[in-house]
């Protein structure tokens, strides 16, 4: 089995500091990959994979990893990306590389938040997210948004797949009614953020100038949205 390094990228600063684990408690953990299955997220992975339209040789960030699930469908599809997950859960990540290692591929792992990437200015091809961004307060998205920009070369794509309606006044391609119409069970304020477009809009604010929703899926826990842009 191959041995699987994880990196402590986290600053100083950031030892201790709180984040919202994947299933929403700690102790949930180890049903992460159970829930997921039975939620069919594998297939929206699959889907975000396509539409990043990553190529062989290119390196990939996998922002909010969690188990790396996103991280092993871009694998599966493209063997041959370079592809890095970062995720704040060490135990999260311990099962990733677990994972990785029966699997036999090669992947980096790095515990840190969205708000502060390790990958120098313009050094990444890619970068993804699944289901993740709505667990982020307001100052982590708006630094991942920054982040993401910042470490993406000119010409580099992010892919972004969360829970979220596109704003129906702006062209959306969803179905619904404003707020009223995409409101789901169990969803929250930070939620509640990606509605009307906002993942758009926190990227355009970010200083993205092509950030667009490029699919939107009637999941059965909620709308989803997929949105991309290029640096």
């Amino acid at each position: 089995m191959t041995t699987i390094q994880i990196i402590d990228g986290r600053a100083e600063s950031d030892r201790g500091r709180e984040f919202l684990p994947g299933m929403g408690r700690t102790w949930l953990l180890p049903l992460y990959d159970l829930f997921t299955r039975f939620a069919h997220v594998r297939a929206l992975h699959e889907r975000t994979v396509e539409l990043a339209r990553i190529e062989p040789g290119q390196s990939v960030l996998d922002v909010g990893c969690g188990t790396a699930n996103l991280s092993f469908a871009v694998l599966r599809s493209v063997p041959g990306a370079v592809v890095t997950g970062h995720d704040p859960d060490a135990g999260a990540l311990r099962i990733a590389a677990r994972k990785a290692g029966r699997r036999g591929v090669r992947l980096s792992l790095v515990q840190g938040y969205a708000d502060r990437l390790l990958p120098e200015d313009g050094s990444v091809d890619h970068v993804v997210s699944s289901l993740a961004l709505h667990h982020v307060d307001d100052a982590g998205r708006e630094g991942f948004a920054r982040e993401a920009h910042r470490v993406l070369r000119p010409g580099g794509r992010v892919t972004i797949v969360d829970f979220g309606a596109p704003d129906h006044g702006h062209g959306g391609h969803g179905k619904g009614h404003g707020h009223e119409g995409h409101r789901h069970r169990g969803m929250n304020v930070h939620t509640e953020r990606n509605l009307d477009g906002g993942i758009v809009t926190l990227l355009s604010g970010a200083g993205f100038t092509d950030a667009r929703e490029i699919d939107h899926i009637e999941h059965r826990f909620g709308p989803i949205t997929i949105v991309q842009a290029t640096r």
